[in-house]
């Protein structure tokens, strides 16, 4: 390699001996080079490299603007949008009614996919845990708002279901150091029964199907009650344990 035989520089031992050196000198650049730029390892301490952490920073940022994000964005976009369409011409225009049941209708099935994309596809964010909520809230209450302001509604089903939805919100957060109240199967019914109440108010209906859905708003007022109630029962209880379950570690810790 170098010209030099392989007698004057001490035989085949002192060729090896070259090869070698210039073995370890790749390896030593190799394994500086590593360090810089690549990922952790034994060698350079279990360190991640500084380029990762930039990635990784770049990821995380990004990940605001993923998929169920947009669609809690599109939600809470809608709501000033359904209330101009609902009061449009007076409020009572049958087309502009259908255009506002068109967008209430879009924020209903936004709802129902975003937090599921975001619990499969693991796009849970910050940004997502406090603006899904407040976009349910927000089309909801405008629609019970609207639909009362306009005389089609009366306001105490419009302050039944919106004080429940608030109360329930509230207690959520004051319990939350014990636990998580978990939605359950009736909560999930109210939420369906009262899209399809509000839905079918928004819609200029006569008829059989004006008296249809009065019967389904009663079932919708119902159901809020009952799980509203069912609700402060689990944060009783989650309270009472929380509370149990940290004098018993107290005492252990004091023993």
């Amino acid at each position: 390699m170098t010209g030099v035989p392989a007698s004057a520089a001490g035989g085949s031992s002192g060729a090896h001996g070259a090869r070698g050196s210039a073995a370890a000198a790749d390896g030593a650049r190799s394994e500086v080079s590593g360090s810089a730029s690549g990922p952790a390892t034994p060698e350079n301490g279990g360190k991640p490299a500084r380029a990762g952490k930039i990635a990784a920073a770049a990821v995380n940022q990004a990940s605001v603007w993923n998929v169920a994000n947009l669609l809690t964005m599109l939600r809470l976009l809608l709501v000033p949008g359904f209330v101009a369409l609902m009061l449009a011409d007076g409020g009572y225009d049958p087309a502009w009614r259908s255009l506002a049941w068109a967008a209430f209708a879009i924020a209903m099935i936004t709802d129902l996919f975003d937090g599921h994309l975001a619990r499969t596809y693991n796009l849970v964010t910050d940004f997502g845990k406090i603006a899904d909520p407040i976009a349910d809230k927000a089309i909801m209450g405008a629609a019970l708002i609207c639909l009362s302001a306009l005389g089609d509604l009366p306001w105490w089903v419009t302050a039944v279901i919106l004080g429940r939805e608030l109360g329930i919100t509230l207690l959520r957060f004051l319990v939350i150091r014990y636990g998580v109240i978990p939605a359950s199967r009736g909560g999930k019914l109210k939420t369906l029964t009262q899209g399809v109440a509000v839905g079918m108010y928004v819609l200029a209906l006569t008829g059989w199907l004006a008296t249809l859905r009065f019967w389904v708003m009663a079932a919708a007022v119902v159901l809020t009650v009952a799980t509203g109630l069912d609700y402060v029962r689990q944060a009783i209880v989650l309270r009472r344990r929380g509370i149990a379950e940290r004098a018993a570690a107290l005492e252990e810790k004091e023993a």
